[in-house]
């Protein structure tokens, strides 16, 4: 059975373990290390081919979102540890400008979005289209 709609994500990423740079010049990576149930859940059972991703520098000083990929392979098992699962991961675009988490905490049309929730640890989030689109528009704008 095939979905009507898209799915959208952030996707954390430490920049000194796997940064945008690197998907940039990969092109595509396995999405691997996800050790947390819910989130290997998001991609065993929600992700699909297409899906658009926010990839967010998480460790970073600021933490925030640097770029955009889509997921590029339907789940399979983690070739680090069979029990986990990995998708593919394809990169769309580095942004001119990074839209940082605190500029996403300050912003009322993003006071929903996971990420700016205190606690909130999850490596892996859904976003929707209309959180995606706006942190699109904020990296865009000056």
């Amino acid at each position: 059975m095939h979905k009507s709609s898209m799915n959208f994500w952030l996707m954390k990423t430490e920049p000194d373990v796997y940064s945008i740079d690197t998907l940039q010049k990969e092109k595509k990576t396995p999405w691997d290390g996800v050790r947390n149930y819910q989130a290997r859940n998001f991609m065993r059972d929600s992700m699909e081919i297409g899906d658009k991703v926010l990839i967010y520098h998480s460790n970073a000083k600021p933490p925030g979102v640097v770029g955009l990929g889509k997921v590029a392979s339907a789940p399979y098992p983690d070739p680090t540890d069979e029990k986990w699962i990995v998708v593919d991961i394809a990169f769309v675009k580095k942004f001119p400008r990074m839209v940082s988490l605190y500029e996403m905490r300050e912003d009322p049309a993003l006071k929903t979005m996971l990420v700016i929730k205190k606690g909130m640890r999850l490596s892996i989030q859904p976003v929707t289209e209309k959180e995606y689109t706006h942190v699109c528009h904020l990296a865009e704008t000056t």
